[in-house]
């Protein structure tokens, strides 16, 4: 009796659901049609967490032979056991309208694959015209070895992805390696920004992936003396604060937070410095979002995030009464959603 107890507990403790993986991010991808052999339509998934188990998102969609031929989607839906299931909302934007051509809406169920992490998406549509089904297939850039290696030790970085493209730079100007694995020794924390070659859209932007370097990279000890200093005046970085709203364009953020991203570090020092050296400027830091989610909550978080570059500022020794914020939410995007570039902050000199 007693061993059939605990062996019953056992079961129950096996069989207890296991907390679903966040498939919060960006996927990039294509959908095909059996019934259109050959067609597809390249493909960028943004999605965000809402309450309890319940999902946020943006579909953008290009055809396949004519990219100038778009449309953008809000999505909302659930996440399930195995995936999630999204619904067409409403249609955000479209370009390159065609005649006899239309963009078709319904649901989508995704099966997801955490080795891969692969979204597969069979979407029953509703039966508007020739609408009636369609396959997804979404790949997420993710870094799947360790985020912190030794310095100056050879580490093997590993993410998923398909076809992925490695950059020093978030121009993505200069090409590091490709392929899911890359061998190499870092001397100090690095920040890669990494692209997908499956199925690249106008919409498809670079995913930053950050190595902590732990210990200290050793020293080389010099063969010859190092040169005498030079007399030349120091080149100093160019002014960060102007009259007119300046784009800070590596201070972003994490989708649907005011969680500042690593890379904006350099950039706020710099601002900081600037505001040090300049005891008299007084600064508005305006903060925005992109269109995912609804207007309100955009509003709230455009105004979070103005706070926390300012929190970043005042804890940099800058007086809080000299930076004042303001939030615009959505209503002021630079690029076409959806687009990470537009959670961005912005900050102009203030005038007494």
């Amino acid at each position: 009796m007693k061993r059939s107890f605990w062996y019953s507990i056992v079961v129950l403790l096996l069989a207890a659901p296991v907390q679903a993986q966040s498939l919060t991010g960006v996927w990039q991808g294509v959908e095909t049609d059996t019934s259109e052999p050959g067609a597809n339509w390249p493909a960028v998934l943004r999605v965000q967490k809402n309450k309890g188990s319940s999902l946020l998102g943006v579909l953008y969609q290009e055809k396949g032979d004519q990219p100038e031929v778009s449309a953008t989607f809000q999505m909302q839906g659930t996440q399930l056991a195995k995936g999630m299931r999204l619904d067409h909302v409403r249609k955000l934007n479209e370009t390159g309208r065609m005649p006899f051509f239309f963009w078709c809406e319904g649901s989508i169920t995704f099966t997801y694959d955490p080795n891969l992490e692969k979204l597969t998406g069979q979407a029953t549509y509703r039966p508007d015209g020739d609408c009636n089904k369609g396959t997804f297939t979404f790949y997420r850039i993710k870094l799947k070895s360790a985020s912190k290696v030794p310095a100056s030790k050879e580490s093997t970085l590993r993410v998923s992805g398909r076809n992925v493209l490695w950059y020093a730079d978030a121009a993505l100007k200069q090409p590091v390696t490709t392929g899911n694995t890359y061998r190499t020794k870092l001397a100090k924390t690095t920040t890669f920004y990494l692209t997908q070659g499956y199925y690249p859209t106008r919409q498809s932007t670079a995913v930053p992936i950050t190595i902590q370097v732990t210990g200290a990279a050793a020293t080389p000890k010099p063969t010859t003396p190092p040169p005498a200093p030079a007399v030349a005046d120091t080149v100093r970085p160019a002014p960060l604060v102007a009259p007119k709203p300046v784009v800070l364009p590596k201070v972003l953020f994490k989708l649907g937070t005011a969680e500042l991203l690593a890379e904006g570090g350099p950039a706020l020092d710099q601002l900081a410095a600037e505001l040090k050296a300049r005891p008299t400027l007084k600064l508005r830091v305006a903060g925005h979002t992109d269109k995912i989610g609804e207007p309100e909550k955009n509003q709230v978080l455009s105004e979070q995030r103005a706070e926390a570059v300012k929190a970043y500022l005042v804890k940099a020794g800058i007086a809080a009464e000299r930076i004042s914020t303001v939030g615009y939410g959505d209503a002021r995007p630079l690029y076409p959603s959806p687009d990470a570039r537009n959670r961005r902050v912005e900050v102009e000199e203030v005038k007494d």
